[in-house]
C-alpha cells in the first residue's frame, strides 16, 4: 500500500504562486510515474502534469510554462510549483502515484488539497 498526503495548497490572488507538495510512504524511486491532477464541481479530474520516475515530465496545456513538477527523492516527495495563478486554475488538486505489481500498474491517491484563486 502506498499512502499520499498532500499540503500547501490554499488561498492566492490571481498571478501568485504556490508550491504544492506530495509526500509519500515508500521510496519514490520504487514508483513508476506520479502525478497531479485537479478536480471542479463542474468538471471530471484532469491530469495537470506528470512525471514518469526514470524519465520524462509532460504538462496539460493550460498549465505549460507555468506549473512546475520536480521531485526530491532523499525526502520521499513530489511537488507541484504554480506560479501565474490564475481563477481557472481554482481546484481540488491531487497526488497520484502508481506502480507496477505483478506486470499490472496500480494507482494511489492522495486525499487532496484545496487551491483557491481569487481577488
Amino acid at each position: 500500500q502506498v499512502q499520499l498526503v498532500e499540503s500547501g495548497g490554499g488561498l492566492v490572488q490571481p498571478g501568485g504562486s504556490l508550491r504544492l507538495s506530495c509526500s509519500s510512504s515508500v521510496s519514490i524511486s520504487s514508483l513508476y510515474v506520479m502525478g497531479w491532477y485537479r478536480q471542479t464541481p463542474e468538471k471530471q479530474r484532469e491530469l495537470v502534469a506528470s512525471m514518469v520516475i526514470r524519465g520524462s515530465t509532460s504538462y496539460a496545456d493550460p498549465v505549460k510554462g507555468r506549473f512546475t513538477i520536480s521531485r526530491n527523492s532523499a525526502e520521499g516527495a513530489v511537488y507541484l510549483q504554480m506560479n501565474s495563478l490564475r481563477p481557472e486554475d481554482t481546484a481540488v488538486y491531487y497526488c497520484k502515484a502508481s506502480r507496477v505489481i505483478m506486470g499490472v500498474l496500480i494507482d494511489y491517491w492522495g486525499q487532496g488539497t484545496q487551491v483557491t484563486v481569487s481577488s
